[in-house]
């Protein structure tokens, strides 16, 4: 089903994301991690369909989404970007295997925080955030989306890799490779949330296979 919706507010949350806050259907519900299909309300754009995740809690008044931009791309989030208060969105029903299952290990590359935003915001809303931990990659510092609300729900539990660009105090200078998660993982029975580009989803969760993971312990989008 189709919803129309206006734009409520728009925040600029890193030099190219911004934080969309929509109007929300009645009835309209989703469990955190999930997510549904956008498209512009104007043409050409009404049938360009891209996924994003919601980033507000499931009970807020509004609906939120967090993106990025791509103005290289040309296309929709560029679009996006462009967009004011007050213009429409189109959003579908809502989809997504990422759901929290339990204490663990939440592994985010870039934009693929969004999920995990969305789930960290309801534990500690319902102060249950105890016994997880952030792994939280990006290019840079500066690319690092939410970093100072994620430093105040989970203190030294968040943790901010880069890897490129200038070392920082407070952050590790690395991947999220073999010997990242050998080094840093204390209890492989845990959960592991995995969210970030195609590639990083594929090397992470092979290698926590190998490490010895159970699959189903292991939540991805696939």
């Amino acid at each position: 089903m189709d919803y129309i919706v206006k734009i409520i507010s728009i925040e600029q949350v890193t030099h190219d994301v911004k934080c969309f806050r929509i109007e929300r259907p009645a009835d309209y519900a989703f469990v955190p991690g999930q997510a549904t299909d956008v498209s512009i309300n104007k043409d050409p754009w009404k049938e360009e369909k891209r996924p994003f995740t919601f980033t507000a809690l499931p009970d807020d008044p509004y609906l939120e989404f967090t993106i990025k931009g791509y103005p290289d791309h040309h296309g929709v989030t560029d679009q996006l970007h462009h967009l004011k208060t007050g213009d429409e969105l189109i959003i579908r029903d809502v989809w997504g295997a990422i759901e929290y299952k339990g204490p663990g290990y939440f592994i985010a590359g870039g934009a693929g925080i969004t999920p995990f935003l969305a789930i960290l915001r309801h534990l500690h809303a319902q102060g249950k955030l105890a016994g997880n931990t952030l792994w939280f990659s990006n290019k840079t510092a500066a690319d690092v989306i939410r970093e100072e609300e994620l430093q105040k729900m989970l203190g030294d539990q968040a943790v901010f890799v880069i890897t490129k660009g200038e070392s920082k105090p407070g952050y590790i200078k690395s991947y999220i490779d073999k010997t990242f998660l050998q080094q840093h993982i204390t209890d492989i029975h845990k959960h592991f949330y995995v969210c970030g580009p195609d590639p990083m989803i594929a090397a992470i969760t092979g290698t926590l296979e190998e490490l010895g993971a159970r699959a189903d312990a292991v939540v991805f989008e696939k």
